[in-house]
């Protein structure tokens, strides 16, 4: 059984749109107005404005590796983060330490870390996996590239975003 929508009778000038268009000039015109006073201001000048003391402190931006207080490497290369990626945007090559190393039976390192950062959506799931607090989300934006080549983030690269952090790093401390 069809039903029958009925349509409401429109007037000439609902007709013909001029009450959405005057509105719209009007919203416009007063923007248009507000910010000729220095009211309002409508754009930011980005290279030399930029979010970063607006940023929330919950942003997620660009992950990157960190180093300990003696500027060894956290990451371990127990590949957590490579399994838990959705988009699959890390890859880990695993290495052994040498047998001079005091810490060459229960740790490995990674002897190739890479990020792509055209696959990486953000998530935050490679931080949270982390048991060595190796890897972080930075408050860095401003991921740019000429070619998909540059766009991947090799461990120099990602130790050059992330940089050191100092002393034991309590990321699920509620207190701080």
């Amino acid at each position: 059984m069809a039903i029958t929508v009925q349509r409401p009778n429109l007037s000439l000038a609902e007709r013909s749109y001029l009450p959405a268009i005057f509105t719209g000039l009007s919203i416009t015109l007063g923007h248009l107005w507000r910010m000729m006073r220095g009211k309002t201001h409508v754009t930011m000048q980005y290279p030399e404005q930029k979010w970063d003391s607006h940023l929330p402190e919950h942003y997620r931006g660009v992950p990157a590796l960190v180093t300990d207080d003696y500027g060894r490497e956290r990451c371990v290369s127990c590949q957590l983060c490579e399994f838990i990626c959705p988009p699959q945007a890390i890859t880990i090559t695993p290495g052994e330490l040498g047998e001079n190393d005091p810490f060459a039976k229960v740790e490995k390192f990674p002897q190739e870390f890479k990020i792509d950062m055209i696959r990486c959506i953000y998530c935050g799931l490679c931080e949270e996996v982390c048991p060595e607090q190796a890897i972080y989300l930075m408050k860095e934006y401003a991921v740019t590239g000429t070619t998909r080549a540059e766009m991947v983030h090799d461990k120099k690269k990602l130790y050059e975003i992330g940089g050191l952090k100092t002393g034991l790093v309590d990321k699920w401390d509620a207190n701080k």
